[in-house]
Parts: structure tokens; sequence; C-alpha cells
């Protein structure tokens, strides 16, 4: 019997079916993981499977979870006395041990698990890098296939491992991560190989809000403060998600986090729409020409989950949250003031987290006694072994205009199936 159902965020009705990649039950709303109301626990098990708040039952493979630590040198720079860090990344001298160094190996391992025990062949991923590169990881380990679509400004930032390299990875040569998730959907439907489901995906969801988890099995409370980047949003709201089951267990507190996220400007679309207090995204916004000038392409949706029912919007409103615009400049220092004092690399897109949080004290948000969280969702890629990583990937190059019978010619002789 399984652990867990889907619940309607909007309507609260329980969905038998536990699969979870493309439902709706109502229009414009997230479903949610709904664990019968068991209270948080560690079960055993190695790495991320120890958690109960999982939507899978036996996982096959290990996989290491994020190291929270609590901060010294960049608390004492911002004056914070309970600064904790949620390391995502390559880092073995404090135990984290993430390969891909990035905390979307998190979402790849549930995500690809979640799929295996529903009976599914295969997956078929978009992404702007940091998503690509944890899938094939997981897939080359796993042995369970996927199918990788990535727009091609991404591919100067993009890297696999050499055992991963073999992945296949569809390249849109003409278009932005947005497109990408168009083709995707479009070779989903030709190969048999669903699309993975984006923020939909509840499995997704959970898998990044592992951060929460880590961090109240560390903490023994909920943080104060929760500070991330966001490109979709969809790590945020899991964060959320798992606050919401923490404050129902009971035993950790009684407040919401006050999520703090961040987006690189001038392509800020959920960062400005929030200042505004509006639900919808201004199309002004969300326009592509905005995506080549920030430094952190992988933010870059122009689909993300913001105005739908449990998404952005009613996780910032829900824990009186904020966002923020960080400028490229403001990037770049901040990655250069975690790396000078706590003595690691990370990359861009954490570096906007950190530029938020120098923000928020500068503007007074937080005071020095508060429990604040900060993700940064990667980092060590200096601490890897750069024989075993490659920019050559087994990629096919195709246009966002590609047609279905295009697709199937294309691929159904890579995966050996009929299409």
């Amino acid at each position: 019997m399984s652990h867990f159902g889907l619940r309607c965020r909007k309507c609260g009705k329980l969905l038998e079916d536990t699969y979870c990649a493309f439902c709706e039950h109502c229009q414009d709303a997230l479903l949610v993981t709904d664990y019968g109301g068991a209270r948080f626990a560690e079960q055993g098990g190695e790495g991320i499977w120890r958690f109960n708040w999982l939507p899978v039952h036996s996982p096959s493979f290990v996989q290491p979870g994020p190291r929270v630590y609590h901060s010294r040198g960049l608390a004492v720079h911002l004056g914070l006395e309970n600064l904790h860090i949620a390391f995502n990344g390559y880092w073995p001298q404090i135990g984290a041990l993430l390969e891909t160094c990035t905390f979307k190996e998190f979402e790849a391992s549930v995500v690809l698990q979640n799929a295996r025990e529903n009976g599914l062949e295969g997956l078929t991923v978009a992404s702007a890098g940091n998503t690509a590169r944890a899938f094939a990881h997981l897939s080359a380990q796993t042995g369970f296939p996927v199918v990788i679509v990535v727009p091609a400004m991404c591919l100067t930032e993009m890297w696999y491992h050499e055992r991963s390299r073999s992945v296949p990875t569809v390249v849109v040569a003409d278009g932005d991560y947005s497109d990408s998730i168009d083709v995707a959907r479009r070779v989903a439907l030709t190969l048999g190989f669903p699309f993975e489901g984006g923020v939909k995906n509840v499995a997704k969801r959970d898998g990044l809000g592992l951060v929460l988890l880590e961090a109240a099995a560390t903490l023994k409370r909920l943080p104060d403060h929760y500070f991330q980047a966001v490109g979709s949003g969809t790590g945020a709201i899991g964060v959320w998600e798992m606050a919401e089951r923490f404050l129902a267990d009971g035993r950790f507190g009684t407040k919401l986090p006050v999520l703090h996220l961040a987006q690189n400007l001038p392509f800020a679309p959920m960062a400005k729409a929030w200042e505004r207090r509006e639900r919808r995204l201004d199309p002004e916004d969300l326009r592509p020409e905005l995506i080549p000038e920030i430094t952190t392409r992988v933010l870059s949706t122009r689909y993300p989950a913001y105005g739908i029912a449990g998404g952005v919007y009613d996780a910032l409103t829900a824990t009186g949250g904020r966002m923020y615009g960080v400028r490229n400049e403001e990037v770049f220092a901040a990655m250069a003031l975690f790396q000078r004092t706590e003595g690691v690399d990370i990359v861009p897109a954490a570096g906007v987290a950190v530029a938020a949080l120098e923000q928020a004290v500068r503007e007074g948000r937080l005071q020095p006694e508060d429990t604040v969280l900060l993700n940064i969702t990667g980092g060590g890629e200096k601490n890897l072994d750069q024989r075993l990583i490659t920019r050559t990937l087994r990629q096919y190059v195709v246009s966002k205009a590609i047609t279905d019978k295009e697709i199937a010619e294309l691929l159904c002789p890579v995966l050996k199936q009929s299409c």
C-alpha cells in the first residue's frame, strides 16, 4: 500500500492515482503530495532515502543528500549569529558528495525512482543546464533512459560527466529554455517517453524540498528565513510545501519560514510582478531578448510557476515573503565573497541567493539572532577531477520548428525503438 496520495491544492480532493508528472484536477492549480498526516521521520536507509516524506517506496540506488552547516565566515561578515548554509555540491571535506555539483540531483533521483515505480520506460527532460547534467548522471548510473532537450544558448555553461556523455541530448539551435520545453513536450509525445512534467510533478517538488528536510533534521526546527535563487520557482514551492508539513507535525515550530527569493536582472519577471503585488506576469518582463543579458541562464524560463494556485505568488503570500532583483556585477561579487569567507566556489545562481541575503541584511530585514537558511544550489566544481568531465555531448541539433516526423526519424533509431 502506498504511503502517499495526491491532493488538489485548490479543491482539496484526494486522488487515487499516484503518478504525478501531468496530473491536474482543477485548472490552474497544483497537486501536492499527501503523506496521510504522517509525522516527519528518519526511517533508515542511506542519503536522501532515509526521509519518509518522499513519494517513493523501494529506492534502487544510493543518492547523497545536502549538507547543512553553521556558517562562520559569511555569518561574521554579515553579522548573523545563526546563519546556516545548505550546500548542494561537491565538497568532500564537509561530506558534500553531489558529483554534478547541483541540487537538481535530488529532483532527478526522486523523479526517476517515482517514474520507475510507476512502470514508465523512460522520460523526456527539458533543461537549461543543471537539470540536464543531473538527469544524465542519474540515467547513466541507474540505467533508466532519458532524452534531454536543451537550448543551444546554454551549451557554453553545460558539462557532463564522461560516463554520462552517451545520454541523448537534443539541442534547440534557435530558441531559449522555454522553446526547449515546447520541443521536449513534442519529443515526449512522439517517442512515448513522457515529459517529466516540470512544476506539476510532485516528485520533482518533493525532491527539491529535501533541502528543508535536511535542515530540519539538523537544526531540530524550521528556519525563520529561507533564501534561494529561482527560475521556475519549483524548488521554492517544494520548500514551502515541506514547511507546511512541518507545521502540521507540530514539533519544529509554529511559523512558516519567510521565503526570500531572487532573480537575475534584467530578466526577473517574478521579482517585478511581486514588486507590483500582481499575480499576473507582465509580458514585457518575459521578453526573450532580456535573457542573453543575464549571467544565470539556468534561471531564465518564460514559463515560471508564479500565478498558478499553489505557485510562487501563493508561497510568498503565505510566508510574508520577498523577492529580490540582482544585477550581474552583484552576482560575481557575491560568488567571490562566498569563496573568500566559506572556502569553496559556487555557481552563479547560488551567487544570486548570496547577493539577495546581502540586500536583506542592508535593508534591515533580518535580526542578528534570526535562524537563516541559505540554499547554495550549486558549488564545488573546482573540487572535481576535471579529467572526468566533458563538454562534448551526444547531441542532436534541431530547430524549434522541428516536425514530429523529423523527431521520430532522428531519435527512434538512437533509442532502438519503433515510433
